[in-house]
């Protein structure tokens, strides 16, 4: 009888300390969750944009006779050989004056200035290791530039255009200076999470936050082995 009697205290308890707890950690998770989601929406949309100008620009790299074809490579590491910082600062004041910060679309493009580095590189590889005579044989066999671009070419650099979609993705989703100076405070991600987190003090919250970070990156370089071969990785660059 005294167990019977002692169970609805229990459940009572359990019930009540399950509420504590929902209405303290709850609004911190659904902040957690919605930070998550909208980092990888907007490094889903970094990544469109990127393939989407380095798909061209890779291919004009390795198939087209360009003037200065290794300063234009060069080119593309500037937003990463100057110190980040000053860069968004005036970024920032640009992008005010175009109504674009505190915007997704004006991360996005912030993500992706830094995301070309990897993608047009490593596009222009993947190109440039696609055998010349197979693009040749379908021209023989009367397919047009456009036809032989869609069923050679682009089939056999997917692999390649994976991994830079890969990277892409990564350094999107732990991009946090940028994201600091043209999103706050409209657009919250996961490194802005983890450095508020941290700034106040909250260390579980910041330790679930680098950890839900770190997981997705080392999955998804263990990932990009499959698709990164020698033949690409020796044309990057060149």
């Amino acid at each position: 009888m005294s167990l019977s009697r002692g169970l609805p205290g229990t459940a009572m308890k359990v019930i009540g300390l399950g509420l504590f707890a929902f209405f303290i950690f709850g609004p911190l998770m659904n902040l957690a969750m919605t930070s998550l989601a909208t980092s990888v929406w907007i490094a889903l949309l970094t990544v469109l944009v990127s393939l989407a100008l380095a798909i061209p620009a890779g291919y004009a790299l390795a198939r087209l006779k360009l003037p200065m074809r290794a300063l234009i490579l060069v080119l593309f590491l500037l937003p990463q050989a100057f110190p980040s910082v000053a860069i968004y600062i005036n970024v920032a004041r640009i992008f005010y004056s175009l109504g674009l910060t505190g915007t997704v679309g004006g991360v996005v493009l912030v993500h992706a200035t830094h995301g070309l580095v990897y993608s047009v590189w490593i596009a222009a590889a993947a190109f440039a290791a696609v055998d010349r005579d197979l693009e040749l044989a379908a021209r023989n066999m009367g397919a047009s530039p456009l036809r032989t671009f869609f069923t050679i070419t682009l089939p056999l650099a997917t692999p390649g255009l994976i991994a830079s979609a890969i990277f892409v993705f990564l350094e999107s989703l732990d991009e946090f200076t940028g994201t600091f100076f043209v999103g706050v405070p409209q657009v919250s991600t996961l490194p802005l999470l983890l450095y508020n987190a941290s700034m106040g003090g909250n260390y579980q919250i910041a330790s679930i936050t680098a950890l839900i970070l770190l997981v997705p990156s080392v999955l998804f370089m263990l990932f990009i082995e499959r698709f990164l071969r020698a033949d690409v990785l020796s044309k990057v660059g060149r």
